[in-house]
């Protein structure tokens, strides 16, 4: 193990574009797996209880891998090189010089002190307001017409999954960021991030994957006009 991470920080030092990129779509395509699985595990627990009432419902469903797309409870190799493709074209490289500017600018435009409660707080406000949202836009975004959507049915699926999974990871990311910016040298930042990017890539693509699941239905429903859910209190 210390030889893999001695081996890392040599790779990091002399190709660290590379070393983000190729890491960060092998943890987006492990994380993809991943929700896959657990996807599939919802589904069987389901399909089990089923059987208490309904003898004819088939729960021998297997986790099994699966070259084709459209094969139900079982890895979808295709999703997981398309979900592995955004790590490498936008996670690792975009991911790589915000981490760095970032850190430069608060630095050197805005001069708070390394480490500090403003240089930090600074640094969590900025990547939550900004790369936060640009990141799930992209990701959804991608997802969708990757997957083979039309522009209407990527939209559709922006206004199912965006705001459950901003408000979600709004809760967690701020709290690790906090950590990542006041305790982790700047040099290993992005290998912090990435780490928890494995975490990150399976909860978004389970939450791509539950379609119009009723959570989801009351996160968008709860910020919807009036007017959209009834004109209660509207003219």
């Amino acid at each position: 193990m210390l030889k893999l991470w001695r081996w890392y920080q040599r790779c990091l030092t002399v190709h660290p574009v590379k070393t983000q990129v190729i890491s960060s779509g092998f943890l987006w395509g492990f994380g993809d797996v991943t929700a896959q699985y657990i996807t599939h595990s919802t589904a069987k627990r389901r399909l089990l209880r089923l059987t208490e009432t309904n003898k004819d419902v088939d729960a021998d469903a297997e986790f099994k891998v699966n070259w084709k797309r459209d094969a139900e409870f079982k890895v979808n190799w295709k999703r997981v090189a398309i979900t592995s493709m955004f790590g490498f074209g936008f996670v690792g490289p975009v991911g790589h010089f915000w981490y760095e500017g970032l850190d430069k600018f608060i630095k050197l435009k805005l001069r708070y002190v390394p480490k500090s409660t403003r240089f930090v707080a600074a640094k969590v406000a900025m990547d939550g307001l900004i790369f936060g949202p640009i990141d799930l836009l992209v990701f959804f975004t991608y997802m969708g017409f990757a997957t083979g959507k039309n522009t209407a049915e990527v939209k559709e699926g922006l206004k199912r999954d965006f705001l459950p999974a901003l408000a979600l990871e709004g809760g967690a990311w701020p709290l690790l960021q906090i950590a990542n910016f006041r305790y982790v040298p700047v040099q290993y930042q992005l290998l912090y991030v990435n780490i928890f990017c494995l975490v990150d890539s399976a909860f978004l693509s389970w939450v791509e994957q539950q379609k119009d699941a009723a959570w989801k239905q009351w996160f968008t429903s709860s910020f919807q006009p009036l007017k959209e859910r009834g004109g209660q209190g509207g003219v």
